[in-house]
């Protein structure tokens, strides 16, 4: 009987999620009220903040579900014991992109993202989440171009923190250009081409190496 209330709690739950992705979507974050979204539920104020304890929680858990998914594959980009840490790095950003442009929850939640959110007084913890969350990417990015360069993969004089946010600004803008011109960034059938472009800049810039101190 516990595991039954647990499975229907669950069940609640992602509805609620369910129904905040859609409401979000058409209304916009800041028009978007919980009332509805339980209406859209088809469940009480209650229920919702029996789960959540405000629109933000919603929200967070709504993005999460897009996103965890992919923490196996960054494990893999920084573990010392990885023989191609490249390679999972060009694993995970071309998945990102290719999942994004034909999974469409994920293309939802990321146009909410960067079109339909406005990071108003009420949604300030939510920011203040994203950009802890940013961080802990850039680091991310960066323990993985290290791995890559330790195995020779990557140039030994590459500037490790600016080379991540290069990579880490291209993910993200390919993914807002794709909501905003979806039309004209068919990543579904070449991101595997504009991820490998982008790992030749990584090799190749004279910009991303760094700077021997002068002499004085």
């Amino acid at each position: 009987m516990a595991r039954r209330t647990k499975e229907e709690a669950q069940e609640t739950r992602n509805r609620i999620l369910d129904a905040a992705e859609h409401v979000f979507f058409e209304k916009g974050v800041s028009r978007s009220s919980l009332a509805d979204i339980a209406q859209a539920a088809g469940v009480t104020r209650g229920a919702i903040y029996w789960h959540f304890e405000n629109k933000g929680d919603v929200f967070t858990a709504m993005f999460d579900r897009v996103i965890l998914p992919l923490d196996e594959m960054k494990a893999a980009t920084v573990d010392p014991d990885e023989s191609d840490p490249l390679g999972r790095i060009k694993d995970l950003c071309t998945l990102c992109l290719r999942d994004t442009a034909t999974d469409a929850r994920r293309r939802r939640v990321f146009e909410i993202l960067f079109l339909k959110c406005e990071f108003v007084e009420e949604m300030g913890p939510v920011m203040a989440r994203h950009q802890g969350n940013m961080r802990e990417g850039l680091m991310r990015i960066e323990e993985g171009l290290r791995n890559a360069m330790s195995k020779g993969q990557l140039p030994a004089d590459l500037d490790a923190p600016r080379a991540a946010r290069v990579l880490h600004s291209f993910i993200t803008g390919a993914l807002r250009d794709m909501a905003i011109l979806p039309d004209m960034f068919d990543v579904a059938h070449n991101a595997e081409q504009h991820v490998e472009a982008m790992l030749d800049a990584l090799r190749h810039s004279p910009a991303l190496r760094v700077v021997p101190a002068a002499k004085g």
